[in-house]
């Protein structure tokens, strides 16, 4: 009989954990963001969102939306993107930073640093599935909108995987209740077929006025549909 060599026996074993660890890391974890969850907390004592309203979460494309305000008058808008997180992170501490207000529309952006950090199109389906799950736990109704991930200058090598994920939360949500997929990525394309300079900052990722105006005309009827027409509250559309 064989004998087995300890030494590669030992090697396969932590080779097994390393990938095992691999497959876990995606999504990766959520505490980094502990002291901006922390912040908007603190922040929300001292100045109480309005509850009621349109909720939008996920990563810096969502906390560095300034203008919410501007861009849709007459609507209570809370904004709770937070650093570069990862769909999972907004999971995580849904129940701190979204379901004590209650929203009547969620909008989501997230996703882009999810194929960024390597999970597959499937597990970005999969997580956004856990967070249509987590919130409806608390909030059985809550309409959700999910943003398109958007192409980039930054991430364009990235565009197949983000284009894959964008095409299976898009079928998903139409077999859904009150889930609506909202797809802004043909609209911030040139005629070339690649993401137009305009729409972007120095970094190529984040994006100036103008790509935040596409996202506005695309969701604008959305919400309409969801009981916020033209900035005003009316009853919910169903």
């Amino acid at each position: 009989m064989l004998q087995r060599d300890p030494w590669l026996a030992s090697l396969a074993c932590l080779l097994l954990l390393v990938v095992g660890s691999a497959a876990r890391a995606c999504p990766p974890s959520a505490q980094p963001w502990r002291s901006d969850i922390e912040k908007l907390v603190a922040d929300d004592s001292a100045h109480p969102p309005p509850r009621h309203g349109v909720l939008f979460a996920g990563s810096s494309s969502i906390r560095m939306w300034t203008s919410l305000a501007r861009d849709f008058p007459g609507v209570p808008t809370v904004n709770r993107g937070f650093g570069g997180s990862a769909i999972a992170d907004s999971t995580y501490y849904a129940n701190r930073i979204i379901i004590p207000y209650r929203p009547r529309v969620i909008v989501m952006y997230a996703g882009d640093n999810d194929i960024a950090e390597g999970c597959t199109p499937r597990q970005v389906l999969d997580e956004f599935k856990r967070f249509v799950t987590r919130v409806r736990q608390s909030l059985p109704d809550m309409a959700i909108v999910y943003i398109s991930i958007k192409p980039s200058i930054a991430r364009w090598a990235l565009w197949p995987q983000m284009h894959a994920a964008n095409g299976q939360i898009a079928r998903w949500a139409r077999t859904q209740k009150r889930v609506t997929f909202v797809d802004v990525a043909a609209r911030m394309l040139g005629a070339d077929g690649k993401p137009r300079a305009s729409l972007f900052r120095d970094d190529g990722l984040h994006m100036t006025p103008a790509g935040y105006a596409i996202w506005v005309g695309a969701l604008r009827p959305v919400l309409a549909r969801y009981g916020f027409p033209n900035g005003r509250l009316r009853g919910d559309a169903g």
